[in-house]
């Protein structure tokens, strides 16, 4: 079907020029709204449609047309540009006005609603979108947003996630089973949504801004609350509760868990039913894709589906007479593609897709023959219309470029098509090498990571999933045992797959380059593939190796840098100088599937282009060394120095050097004109049983003009301690705060002793503990110390080539969508 688009060749139709001057116009203004830090007032927008209405009129009139084509096309595309800009504005503001109230946050609420989706189940409990119907708050009625999602967490295990040393009295009771489209009674607490704020990280409070969610929270399910009540079923949301019959029903038929959890992904779109272990195999070897409800899923299969109604309407001669079996085909397509989107969850990928195939779908049965850069554009704009902080997805990026780079190198585009199998096969293999060409710059700028193997692994990958294993699994809803079959070609690709990404050279990671260093690689790539003569061919090659050699800033000789991941309620700090680095602790556990490090230190350390000499966990305490595991996986040079016991789980990964006060004999070290000392514990210390706070490694970093102190979480008694035995070293500009603030901590003596500049926080939002607490803030504020915590800064960077300041993460990549906390 693509191919078919080029035949009308590159000639607009007489009199389009305005139009396709507004495609990019209407693009970029959307584009320029979405750098907005804080929303205007919406009549301010709403003025702005009316100036944009009134400047494409003038664009129309005889007047300006007479001007020559140039100056229609520039009224053209800033009329668009303000029409995109104040319409995404318009609907931002219409969004925000359904907020949580910030009085509500923390409050026991009792809510009734519906569950709007099958929900995601865990070791942790249970996650599900929720509608809400009523609320009441001490028996008066309060208004919450539509739409919130909530956890309800089992047995052993904490508001956030926390395993079972941290879980509070509140979550003891056994969780329910929840089904889509049913209606429960239950107290909830809710909180506005707020993520962490890193470099490169993740953006949560995006995500959920785009998935149409105002708050998050958790049920209240401890002995003393309400028990939830299942009022009865409705006849809301039909699809989710089928989509969760046949998760059940998969995870019933097929034993192994592993194999169930890939079924479930590819027919009802559940990606959390895949291990965390298989889902490193797929990125390692580039198959991520193909294990999701992705856009080249619903691409192919609307392609299938096509080929399929178009064979079939062939079959009858008065079909054929009564409608063009390929327009039949088409519409068929589309629609097949769509109703599959639909079943599997209708995620934001699969919606882009559908209105992409349906924009261009109507083109076609339209008869129009626009130009492949119109065509492009089009469809995306008809995405970004329904959806426009799409934008601000790696996928939309991924999938648009994609698409460009075909059109843009199509072999066929001269109307000449190869023909038989074995040319298919050639077509193939080509649009396969040109994507994975094109596109590998644009993956090290959004991921820091591509997969050397990933042309072996997708030749393979590519046919088998679409062709035998997702049919299987579709198949399998009417056969259950087809499942089986499912299963074991799953097996058998897996076995192939974890060759590959056993082999040394699987996967390449370099630091993410600049913005503009990616745009470069992207066509440097784009002439490499397309189909011109080699001497213009080659000029690609020096316009990828930017992303290639890209080296970010790091200190000069003698400077070192922190950077204080926003990690939550967990210290986690990654300590540079000018060749080497040290982080300080890998933050906590939220599940055996999750933890700080998978989620922020290791994308972050790999943005950042890191090679870790030493990891420092300075106790056992689950919120500083849940994310160790994955950190020391990723860097498996890195030495590793902590407090833990020697029968610790950690010392399997990797043996742990003792961490011992470098006046008791312990470690003193320098990196590129910097000192790095051990301050405590103390030898005589692991003799006698202490509380795992009591045994923090204290780390003294200094140039000798600027001291940093990571503390870990001592208590009072072990800052008496340091301020008796080394007085003299403590001092510092800048200070971790012990135990993210705990009241236990923090005493007088020690900030007098140690007289900070700064004092940075790692706790989490709304955390439980209530961490840093009033107090100790008090003492802080006395003192003239600068307290900056993680939950109002993001992630801190600290220099000591520049220590008067502090860059804030949350202060620096500033959307409107972000979370702005009291």
């Amino acid at each position: 079907m693509r191919n078919t688009w080029h035949q009308g060749g590159y000639r607009a139709a007489t009199g389009a020029a305005p139009a396709f001057a507004a495609l990019p116009g209407f693009i970029a203004g959307t584009a320029l709204q979405l750098q907005q830090p804080a929303l205007w007032f919406w009549p301010v927008y709403a003025c702005f449609v009316v100036v944009a209405i009134i400047l494409y009129g003038v664009a129309a009139t005889k007047h300006v047309a007479s001007a020559g084509s140039f100056w229609r096309r520039c009224a053209a595309f800033v009329a668009a540009a303000v029409l995109g800009f104040s319409l995404c504005g318009l609907r931002a503001t219409a969004f925000e006005h359904d907020a949580l109230a910030p009085a509500l946050e923390g409050r026991d609420i009792a809510v009734v609603g519906v569950a709007a989706a099958m929900p995601q189940r865990s070791e942790v409990g249970l996650r599900f979108r929720f509608s809400v119907e009523s609320a009441s708050l001490d028996g008066a009625p309060v208004a919450l947003p539509p739409q919130i999602y909530l956890s309800w967490y089992g047995s052993g295990y904490g508001a956030m996630g926390a395993p079972a040393g941290d879980a509070p009295a509140a979550a003891v009771q056994p969780l329910a089973d929840v089904r889509a489209g049913e209606r429960w009674r239950m107290t909830v607490r809710l909180k506005a949504p707020h993520g962490n704020s890193n470099p490169y990280g993740f953006d949560y409070e995006l995500w959920l801004w785009e998935q149409g969610l105002q708050a998050t929270g958790y049920v209240r399910a401890g002995p003393k609350d309400a028990v939830p009540q299942r009022l009865g079923d409705t006849w809301q949301h039909p699809v989710e509760r089928v989509r969760q019959q046949v998760r059940d029903a998969v995870q019933a038929r097929v034993a192994e868990r592993q194999l169930a959890g890939v079924i479930a992904a590819l027919v009802v779109g559940d990606q959390n039913a895949i291990e965390r272990a298989d889902w490193d195999v797929f990125r390692a070897t580039g198959v991520a894709h193909l294990m999701s409800i992705s856009g080249l899923h619903i691409t192919m299969f609307a392609w299938l589906a096509a080929a399929l109604v178009g064979w079939l309407w062939r079959r009858s001669a008065r079909l054929c007479l009564f409608y063009p079996a390929p327009s039949a085909a088409l519409i068929g397509g589309v629609l097949l593609a769509t109703a599959y989107a639909v079943f599997s969850g209708w995620g934001v990928p699969s919606q882009r897709t559908i209105w992409m195939l349906a924009t261009v779908g109507l083109l076609r049965l339209s008869g129009r023959r626009w130009p492949w850069p119109q065509v492009w554009l089009l469809a995306c704009a008809v995405v970004l219309v329904v959806d426009p902080w799409a934008l601000m997805q790696a996928g939309f990026w991924l999938s648009f470029v994609a698409v460009g780079v075909l059109f843009a190198t199509d072999p066929g585009a001269g109307g000449v098509r190869p023909v038989g199998a074995r040319g298919r096969l050639l077509t193939m293999a080509h649009e396969q090498w040109v994507v994975t060409l094109a596109l590998t710059p644009l993956t090290l700028l959004l991921f820091g990571q591509v997969s050397v193997v990933g042309l072996l692994a997708n030749a393979v990958a590519i046919p088998w999933v679409t062709l035998v294993v997702t049919p299987l699994s579709m198949l399998g809803i009417v056969l259950a045992p087809l499942w089986d079959a499912a299963a074991g070609a799953i097996a058998a690709l897996g076995w192939y797959l974890k060759l590959l990404a056993q082999l040394p050279f699987a996967t390449v990671s370099i630091a993410s380059p600049a913005v503009w260093a990616g745009a470069a690689g992207v066509f440097g790539g784009l002439l490499l593939a397309m189909r011109l003569p080699w001497s213009l061919r080659v000029l690609g090659l020096p316009l990828m190796l930017p992303v290639l050699l890209w080296q970010p800033h790091r200190p000069p000789d003698g400077q070192f840098e922190l950077l204080a991941a926003d990690i939550g309620q967990g210290n986690a700090v990654i300590v540079r100088t000018a060749a080497h680095t040290l982080v300080y602790d890998t933050g906590p556990r939220f599940s055996q599937e999750s933890d700080a490090g998978q989620r922020v230190l290791v994308p972050l350390l790999r943005a950042l282009g890191e090679r870790v000499d030493t990891v420092m966990l300075s106790h056992r305490d689950s919120d500083h060394i849940g994310g160790a595991p994955a950190v020391l996986a990723m860097q498996p040079q890195a030495n590793l120095l902590s407090s833990i016991e020697a029968g610790h789980e950690l010392q399997a990964l990797r043996p742990a050097t003792r961490c011992v006060a470098a006046r008791d004999g312990g470690q003193r070290w320098a990196w590129d004109g910097v000192s790095f000392e051990v301050l405590r514990p103390n030898a005589a210390d692991y003799e006698v049983p202490n509380k795992p706070n009591a045994m923090s490694c204290v780390l003294r970093i200094s140039n000798g003009a600027q001291t940093a102190l990571l503390v870990g979480d001592i208590e009072q008694p072990q800052e008496a301690r340091l301020v008796a035995d080394v007085a003299d070293l403590i001092k510092a500009d800048v200070l971790l705060v012990p135990h993210h603030g705990s009241k236990t901590s923090s005493s007088a003596l020690f900030l007098d002793a140690v007289r900070p500049h700064w004092a940075l926080v790692q706790a989490g939002y709304r955390s439980r503990f209530g961490h840093p607490a009033p107090p100790v803030l008090a003492r802080y504020e006395e003192r003239g110390i600068r307290v900056v915590d993680s939950v109002h800064c993001g992630a801190a960077t600290w220099s000591s080539a520049q220590p008067g300041q502090v860059g804030c993460q949350r202060e620096a990549g500033l959307r409107y969508w972000h979370h702005r906390v009291p």
